[in-house]
Parts: structure tokens; C-alpha cells; sequence
């Protein structure tokens, strides 16, 4: 099953991207003016930060995950923590952009962050390179955290 690595990059890479994707298309087709008119801290990142942190997360994703599926002692079921933390990290833009529901993308984003602490101790134990490339990204969830909880106050 995906022996071909090249292939199986491909595949992990389409499989990750979709979510960078289809986040993308919600936020573009449903952030204004709601997001503009909502109050914001002043650590909010202009928006021009946030394709090019999340594409090179999403790169670092997909390698972590792939390297994780060509190592030996790979697990299925870490392969399936990782398609459902795809959908939560798809989601959250659905919930706040779409919905405008400041609160349950917090909610959301918490159980993101979970699954990819899930994920990263996972990864520790079969691929110490793809633990390494989920920091950032778990990282940036936090801080995102951060930033979608002050905005929920603020608003």
C-alpha cells in the first residue's frame, strides 16, 4: 500500500493541501467585511503572514506525515488521527470565517491542538525528523489559540 515514495508523497501532499484549499477558498469567499469590522488585538498579524506560514506548515505536514507512513514501525491508526485532525484544522476556518462563531472555532481549534499533540508524540516514537516538523505547526495553533480566545473577548 503506497510503496512507491513518490507517489506517496504526491498523495499526502493532495490529501494535506485539500485542507490548506478549501480553508482557503471559506476565508477568501466569507472574511469580509465581518473580519474587518470585528475588534482584533493589536498582535494580530497582517493578514499577507498567513498564506506563507501555512503553506510551509503544510509542507512540513505532509513530509512528517509521509516520512512517518516509510518508516517501519508505522502505525495505521496514527494515519487516521491525522485525516481527522485535517478535517478539525479544515473546519475551524468553516466555523469562524463562515459562521462567524468566535467561541466554537476556539472549541474547535482546542481539539486541533490535541490532535496534534496526539500526532506529535506519535511521531516521536517512529520518526524522530516528522515529531520535529510538527513543532512549528503546533506552534502556531497556540499562538492561534491565543489570538482567536483574545478575540472572543474583545468581542
Amino acid at each position: 500500500m503506497l510503496k512507491n515514495k513518490f507517489l506517496s508523497f504526491i498523495l499526502f501532499g493532495l490529501i494535506t493541501f485539500s485542507a490548506s484549499v478549501i480553508g482557503g477558498l471559506v476565508t477568501v469567499g466569507f472574511k469580509e467585511p465581518w473580519y474587518s469590522l470585528i475588534n482584533k488585538p493589536t498582535f494580530n498579524p497582517p493578514s499577507w503572514v498567513f498564506a506563507p506560514v501555512w503553506t510551509t506548515l503544510y509542507l512540513m505536514m505532509t513530509i512528517a506525515i509521509w516520512l512517518f507512513w516509510h518508516s517501519k514501525n508505522k502505525n495505521i491508526n496514527t494515519l487516521y488521527i491525522y485525516f481527522i485532525h485535517l478535517i478539525f484544522n479544515t473546519t475551524w476556518s468553516v466555523v469562524f470565517f463562515v459562521f462567524h462563531k468566535i467561541f466554537l472555532a476556539l472549541v474547535v481549534l482546542m481539539i486541533l491542538i490535541v490532535l496534534i499533540i496526539i500526532l506529535i508524540l506519535r511521531f516521536k516514537r517512529v520518526n524522530i525528523v516528522s515529531y520535529y516538523l510538527m513543532i512549528p505547526y503546533l506552534l502556531w495553533c497556540c499562538y492561534a489559540l491565543v489570538l482567536n480566545f483574545k478575540i472572543f473577548l474583545l468581542n
